[in-house]
This record gives C-alpha cells, sequence and structure tokens, in this order.
C-alpha cells in the first residue's frame, strides 16, 4: 500500500493548488483525478476555454465592427469556426500539461482513477488499470462542481446544452437562447453573439447577474442589448423539447404574458452543484448538507478532522480563485500555520467584455445592513485611456464608510475591469480609504485612473475629470 501524508481527491484549481503548497512545505502528497488531463473543470471545460473563444471572438467582433473607424480596412471579415475551437483546445491541452508538469517539478503522485473512501485513513482508487489503495495522515476533497439543471428540463448534450457542450459546437448557432443571466450564461452567448447568433436571454431574476451590485447589472444589460441581446428578466422557463433540429423553449414572465421560440440550440446556465458522487463520504460518517455541500469548520475540516474540504464542494462562492486560496489555507494548517481567508475580498469577475468586477459589499448589502455609506462614480466615457482604445462603456463605483471613508465595496465595468480590481483587493486588504487611493499617483493615460477618481468622487466629489 502506497502511503502518504496529504492526499488530495480532485485536481482542479483548488485540488492542484492544495497538492504543490502541500509538497513545498515538505508534506508527501498524492494527488488524484479521476480524468486522464489535470486541471478539473476549470482548465478543461470551464475558465480557460471560455476566455480562449471569448478573447477569439472579441478579435473577430472588433475586425468587423470597430477596425474601420481606427483605420484598418478589411474586407470579407470571416469566421473559421473549426480554428477557432482548435486554438481553444491547444490552449486547454498546453494549461492541463502545464498543471501535470508542476506535479513532476513538486514531486506529487499523480493517481488517475476515481478516488473513494475505503475506511478512515484508506483511499481506494479505481483506475482503467486495476485497483490502488492509498493510506493517508491528512485527506482534502476538492471535486467541484458540475452543472445544475431545472426540474423537467434535462439537457441532452445536442440541442439542449450545458457550458460543456457549448465549448465544442461544430457551428455558429443563428440563434441561441440562454437560460440564465448568470456569469457563465453571459459569458457564452456573448461569445456566440460576437459571432453573429442572434441571442435571448431568460432570467428568473429581477435583472442579470443578480449577486452583483444593481448598477453593474443594469450597464452590463446595455452592453448586451447593444450586442442585440433580447433579455427577459422575472420569466420563468416551462418547457424546454428537442424537436429534432430545433428547440421548443415557453415561458411565462411575472405579468402572466407567455413566450415561445423555436431555436436550434438551448442554452441552460442556471448555475452549478457540489460533486461529490463516488467519494463513499459515509465510510467516514460524513453526509453532504440539503445543497449537497460537505460541511466544514471555519479551518475547512470535516466532522471526521483527518479530512478537509474545499472549493465548490463546500458554502460559499464557486470560484476557482477562491479554490484556490483555500487550497493554500488547508495545506499551511496541515503544516502547522495559521493562515486566513477574508471571503470578502475575493473577488468576482464576469468576462463579457466589458469586463464586470466586484469584491466586498454592494450597495444593497450596505442598505440592508442600515449602514451609513457614501458612492463615489466615474463613466470610462470620462477617460482619455477609454477614449483612445474605443471602450466607453462603464464605470468605476465606490462605497465607503461614511465616517471614517475605509472603503467598504468596489465594483466596475469596463475595460480590464478583471485585472483592475486587484487595485481594489488590496486596498481594502489594508481597509484603505478612499483618501488614500486619491492621494496616490495613477500613470497617465490609464484605465486605474477611473479608479481614483471615483475615489476622489467619493470624497467631497473632488473627481477632477468630470
Amino acid at each position: 500500500m502506497n502511503s502518504f501524508q496529504v492526499v488530495v481527491i480532485g485536481s482542479g484549481p483548488g485540488g492542484y493548488v492544495a497538492a504543490i503548497r502541500c509538497a513545498q512545505l515538505g508534506l508527501k502528497t498524492a494527488l488524484i483525478e479521476k480524468y486522464s488531463t489535470l486541471g478539473g473543470t476549470c482548465l478543461n471545460v470551464g475558465c480557460i476555454p471560455s476566455k480562449a473563444l471569448l478573447d477569439s471572438s472579441e478579435h473577430y467582433y472588433n475586425a468587423s465592427h470597430t477596425f474601420a473607424e481606427h483605420g484598418i480596412e478589411l474586407s470579407n471579415v470571416s469566421v473559421n469556426f473549426g480554428q477557432m475551437i482548435a486554438r481553444k483546445n491547444e490552449v486547454v491541452a498546453q494549461t492541463c500539461a502545464g498543471v501535470a508538469g508542476l506535479m513532476k517539478k513538486n514531486g506529487v503522485t499523480v493517481f488517475h482513477g476515481m478516488g473513494s473512501f475505503k475506511s478512515k485513513g484508506i483511499i481506494q482508487v479505481q483506475g482503467s488499470d486495476g485497483s490502488t489503495e492509498l493510506s493517508y495522515e491528512k485527506a482534502i476533497i476538492a471535486t467541484g462542481s458540475k452543472p445544475s439543471g431545472l426540474p423537467g428540463i434535462v439537457p441532452d448534450k445536442k440541442r439542449i446544452i450545458t457550458s460543456t457542450e457549448a465549448l465544442n459546437l461544430k457551428e455558429i448557432p443563428s440563434h441561441l437562447l440562454v437560460i440564465g443571466g448568470g456569469v457563465i450564461g453571459l459569458e457564452m452567448g456573448s461569445v456566440y453573439a460576437r459571432l453573429g447568433s442572434k441571442l435571448s436571454i431568460v432570467e428568473f431574476a429581477d435583472r442579470l447577474i443578480p449577486g452583483f451590485d444593481s448598477a453593474m447589472s443594469k450597464d452590463l444589460a446595455r452592453v448586451m442589448k447593444k450586442l442585440g441581446a433580447d433579455i427577459y428578466t422575472e420569466t420563468r422557463v416551462t418547457s424546454v423539447k428537442n424537436k429534432g433540429k430545433q428547440v421548443v423553449v415557453t415561458a411565462e414572465n411575472k405579468k402572466g404574458e407567455t413566450f415561445e421560440w423555436n431555436v436550434p440550440y438551448c442554452l441552460v446556465s442556471v448555475g452549478r452543484k457540489p460533486y461529490t458522487e463516488g467519494l463513499n463520504l459515509s465510510a467516514l460518517g460524513l453526509a453532504t448538507d440539503e445543497r449537497g455541500r460537505i460541511p466544514v469548520n471555519d479551518h475547512l475540516q470535516t466532522a471526521d478532522a483527518s479530512v478537509y474540504a474545499i472549493g465548490d464542494v463546500v458554502r460559499g462562492a464557486m470560484l476557482a480563485h477562491k479554490a484556490e486560496e483555500e487550497g493554500m489555507l488547508v495545506a499551511e494548517i496541515i503544516a502547522g500555520q495559521q493562515p486566513h481567508i477574508n471571503y470578502l475580498l475575493i473577488p468576482n469577475v464576469v468576462y463579457t467584455w466589458p469586463e464586470v468586477a466586484s469584491v466586498g459589499h454592494t450597495e444593497e448589502e450596505l442598505k440592508s445592513a442600515g449602514r451609513a455609506y457614501k458612492v463615489g462614480s466615474f463613466p470610462f466615457r470620462a477617460s482619455g485611456r477609454a477614449r483612445a482604445s474605443m471602450d466607453l462603456d462603464g464605470q468605476v463605483k465606490v462605497l465607503a464608510d461614511k465616517e471614517n471613508d475605509e472603503i467598504l465595496g468596489v465594483h466596475i465595468i469596463g475595460p480590464r475591469a478583471a485585472d483592475m480590481i486587484a487595485e481594489a483587493v488590496v486596498a481594502m486588504e489594508y481597509r484603505a480609504t478612499a483618501e488614500d487611493i486619491a492621494r496616490m499617483s495613477h500613470a497617465h493615460p490609464t484605465y486605474t485612473e477611473s479608479f481614483r477618481e471615483a475615489c476622489l468622487a467619493a470624497t467631497e466629489n473632488r473627481a477632477i475629470h468630470i
């Protein structure tokens, strides 16, 4: 029997980062992955491939719509969709191979197969070439999540698809209907809208990306409509049926109005659910909660003190970088250190264009809590850098404590918002005030000047360029 100090089940961002950090800390570590490639959902059918298609489709959209204004004249611009998918696949292959290389570099032993708990201290790995047993002192469950569905609506993965199939279509849909106005639905919807698909979005909530600050939702809705999207909020899908080459989707809004669409593809994107199938948690006396999550304490420790769980299988946002932070935290706890995570300061991003990025409290949360706050905002239309690049949509919104000026939340919709949010995370980690950022020099012209301007606006309305 192979013996390890730490065994990690699942090689997504949480799992492989946990394994690397354990190895760095001198722990004999094994990583179990049921698929042939490492990287989990994020690298194989999530973050990485979707961003590859988002970038490719944005290049095409700009070549078709904005290059002429830049003085770049092209003719007969077209999409080689097969090549676009092939490039995406190559990006995925390189990234997954990179993770495998990191395992070798750090001395992590990798086992491919289905990992399950046989008993306390023993994990069985069922691979294509037989079964192997591993003993462990500590185990980390990092098995991630899979797409959720709707009652009575079962994706057939041909016409009624999930985000996984949306990454590998054989054609650009003439019309794509997306059920769900959250992050994944809007990202994949924008890919195909840029490539020429008619896009319809049906959302049960009263706005898109309902977990974000409402100002971001409103601005993003305007952006999606510029792409030609039809948006139906407060609308419930009642039926989805595959009729061969067409999918018939019916829905009803809160006014009682009914809708019916006949579309070649329907993307069901209503969130994700924890994936714990096959782990045999009962062998450890463990059970999942009503939402399928594994209960853990503040140290991400399960009811079995030798087993930890991280990422999408536990409470909190289902974000790759949240899983990474938890993987590092658990590794360091196992090694006897005392790390911490401030979950409020884990940013959330939508990779549409413009991007949306958020950290901290939303205005709705502050209102609900009765906390006194002030708001400063700055539109990218007033940014010289944004005018130069023709990225005029969006704004930076800063929320600060009304009494002590501490930054409580930063919300950005605009060019490179995903990168810009890091400055806000640093500021809030060190409890900076809006005045602190307002006093810092930002290079000109840059998009990040807009963050400073929003902070100036939050401090006695001192913004310079509006």
